[in-house]
């Protein structure tokens, strides 16, 4: 049966509107390529353990190459049955959905089946599509889920996209939230701007996917001018791909960033707003950015395995690996931001999560 907004717990869905850090879930494969289930069942502790709101699955983060394996609904399964088992507690479970509408569609219909609360919608492979086919796409995807729109960057695949076209999205009763995820400044400011024409601010959440300034896309607030006068609106949490590491860290620094907005009418510490630049910079080695972001999946592994979580960094993609200098990069990120990550908390924890 389709699923609407409005089937969805209030609480899963209060979670959303208050912001919550979504990790991106790796895929865990043994040194054969072969799905690891035990190694993705810690993964999937660790994240329930660190204080994760959500989690998001089938996404670029897990490789979109599962799907050509048969991998797409066992490894959607493991991640509900995993975290169902580990914790009682409400979480935003989110399924990447890909590929042309007949595809998403039906990955939407496993995801519902799996009981899923919403679909992150990648729209790459309509990139050459014109506006009015990709809305009629979201439309579609639509009546099967609820949508959390994804503005991908550009080097990766990602369509340009206008604010009226961001405006048209967050018009479709079923849309939830809208992952933004362009790495540019302007294109961020589109998504705002047809947020507010779309006068949706307060039904369709937005939520950074922003790695190169993820702190100050949380702790700022964005204006954009309607009937005449500034609508100011906010991200209200993150779905990031460099959230599946020292995702500890990032719970404490969101909840940092609620704290002194609580506290102080608005204002922020010179402290926290240095936060960004540092881990910015930790996402420079994670995402491999020296080489156009080769290594970002491979990154994250690095991360996972030196932290025992993966045996190895191991992608479908034989090809996918680490960029040339990246394991230095991540060398220095632990030596200059070690105290920004979570590895105490994770050897602390890990025999528990394998279990």
């Amino acid at each position: 049966m389709p699923l609407k907004r409005s089937d969805l717990p209030q609480d899963v869905l209060a979670l959303l509107a208050q912001g919550t850090v979504i990790p991106a879930h790796p895929l865990a494969l043994t040194a054969g390529r072969q799905f690891d289930r035990q190694r993705q069942r810690a993964l999937t502790r660790y994240y329930v353990d660190a204080g994760a709101g959500g989690l998001a699955v089938g996404v670029h983060t897990t490789q979109f190459s599962i799907r050509e394996r048969g991998l797409y609904e066992p490894v959607l399964r493991a991640a509900m049955e995993d975290r169902l088992a580990w914790s009682s507690r409400p979480m935003m479970m989110i399924a990447g959905l890909c590929g042309n509408t007949a595809q998403a569609c039906a990955e939407a219909q496993t995801a519902v089946g799996l009981g899923y609360h919403a679909g992150l919608l990648s729209l790459a492979a309509l990139a050459r599509s014109s506006e009015d086919e990709l809305i009629a796409h979201c439309e579609a995807v639509a009546q099967e889920i609820p949508l959390i729109g994804f503005y991908l960057q550009t080097v990766v695949g990602g369509p340009v996209l206008s604010s009226d076209f961001w405006r048209r999205f967050a018009l479709i009763p079923n849309a939830l939230a809208i992952k933004v995820a362009p790495f540019n400044r302007y294109r961020s400011l589109d998504v705002v701007r047809g947020l507010v024409e779309a006068r949706a601010e307060e039904r369709v959440f937005l939520y950074t996917g922003n790695d190169d300034h993820i702190v100050l896309d949380l702790a700022l607030p964005f204006a954009a001018m309607r009937d005449g006068q500034p609508v100011t609106v906010r991200f209200r949490g993150g779905l990031l791909g460099h959230w599946s590491v020292w995702t500890a860290s990032a719970v404490s620094q969101l909840a940092q960033i609620k704290a002194e907005l609580a506290a102080g009418g608005g204002a922020l510490s010179p402290q926290l707003l240095a936060l960004d630049s540092r881990v910015t910079d930790c996402n420079s080695a994670f995402f491999d950015v020296a080489n156009n972001f080769h290594g970002c999946i491979a990154g994250c592994h690095e991360v996972l395995r030196r932290q025992g979580l993966l045996e190895g960094i191991w992608c479908l993609d034989p090809a996918e690996g680490l960029g040339p200098g990246q394991s230095a990069e991540i060398d220095r990120v632990y030596q200059a931001h070690g105290d920004l990550g979570d590895d105490g908390f994770v050897a602390r924890n890990l025999q528990r999560w394998l279990a």
